[in-house]
Protein backbone atom coordinates (compact mmCIF):
# COMPACT_ATOMS: atom_id res chain seq x y z
CA UNK A 1 0.00 0.00 0.00
CA UNK A 2 2.74 2.37 0.59
CA UNK A 3 3.88 2.02 -2.89
CA UNK A 4 0.80 3.19 -3.91
CA UNK A 5 0.65 6.33 -1.63
CA UNK A 6 3.88 7.11 -2.37
CA UNK A 7 3.31 6.86 -6.33
CA UNK A 8 -0.55 8.95 -5.61
CA UNK A 9 1.85 11.73 -3.66
CA UNK A 10 3.91 12.30 -7.16
CA UNK A 11 1.06 12.48 -9.01
CA UNK A 12 -0.75 15.04 -7.00
CA UNK A 13 2.31 17.36 -7.98
CA UNK A 14 1.19 17.73 -11.31
CA UNK A 15 -2.63 17.09 -11.47
CA UNK A 16 -5.07 17.28 -8.69
CA UNK A 17 -8.38 15.91 -10.16
CA UNK A 18 -10.92 15.21 -7.50
CA UNK A 19 -11.40 11.94 -10.13
CA UNK A 20 -7.82 10.63 -10.78
CA UNK A 21 -7.77 7.33 -11.52
CA UNK A 22 -9.79 4.73 -13.81
CA UNK A 23 -9.39 1.45 -13.57
CA UNK A 24 -10.42 -1.08 -16.46
CA UNK A 25 -9.58 -4.49 -17.63
CA UNK A 26 -7.16 -5.03 -14.47
CA UNK A 27 -5.44 -1.75 -15.29
CA UNK A 28 -5.22 1.32 -13.27
CA UNK A 29 -5.19 4.59 -15.45
CA UNK A 30 -3.81 7.94 -13.68
CA UNK A 31 -5.95 10.79 -15.30
CA UNK A 32 -5.12 14.54 -16.02
CA UNK A 33 -0.97 13.74 -15.91
CA UNK A 34 0.94 14.15 -19.11
CA UNK A 35 4.17 12.05 -19.08
CA UNK A 36 6.00 15.40 -20.54
CA UNK A 37 4.64 17.18 -17.67
CA UNK A 38 6.44 14.62 -15.43
CA UNK A 39 10.45 15.26 -13.97
CA UNK A 40 12.87 12.59 -15.07
CA UNK A 41 13.70 11.82 -11.13
CA UNK A 42 10.05 11.43 -10.44
CA UNK A 43 9.18 9.14 -13.92
CA UNK A 44 12.26 6.91 -12.67
CA UNK A 45 10.80 6.51 -9.37
CA UNK A 46 6.86 6.08 -10.39
CA UNK A 47 8.77 3.30 -12.87
CA UNK A 48 10.33 1.96 -9.34
CA UNK A 49 6.82 1.56 -8.30
CA UNK A 50 5.00 -0.24 -11.20
CA UNK A 51 3.70 3.05 -13.58
CA UNK A 52 4.64 2.68 -16.93
CA UNK A 53 3.66 4.61 -20.13
CA UNK A 54 1.02 4.35 -22.20
CA UNK A 55 -0.31 7.18 -24.50
CA UNK A 56 1.69 9.64 -23.13
CA UNK A 57 -0.20 8.75 -19.50
CA UNK A 58 0.64 6.52 -16.71
CA UNK A 59 -1.00 2.95 -16.15
CA UNK A 60 -0.23 0.49 -13.88
CA UNK A 61 -1.06 -3.33 -14.05
CA UNK A 62 0.32 -4.13 -10.53
CA UNK A 63 -2.43 -1.96 -8.63
CA UNK A 64 -4.91 -2.56 -11.40
CA UNK A 65 -5.41 -6.29 -10.50
CA UNK A 66 -6.58 -7.86 -7.16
Amino acid sequence: MSDLIEALQIFRKYSDLHFPTHCEHDILYIMGVESQDVSLQDHNRLYELGFLLEDGGYVSVRFGAA
